[in-house]
């Protein structure tokens, strides 16, 4: 995997290496097809962060048995 394809989806590349990035895509297939199996991961990282943690579902486990 392409280390900035990575990045890239999350977000995390200034604007120079946004752009340069972008022009890497139009000609790398493989990176193309990279961006589509991790574009749905900034989704599900929302997901995660607005779910309610175990700790606060669940009552606490007794230790002692």
């Amino acid at each position: 995997m392409h280390d900035g394809v990575a990045a890239y989806v999350l977000g995390v590349l200034d604007d120079s290496e946004h752009e340069a990035f972008e022009r890497h895509l139009d000609v790398c297939e493989q990176c193309q097809a990279e961006l589509l199996e991790l574009s749905e991961v900034p989704e599900k990282l929302d997901e995660l962060k607005q779910a309610p943690s175990a700790s606060e579902d669940d009552p606490p486990m007794s230790m002692s048995r």
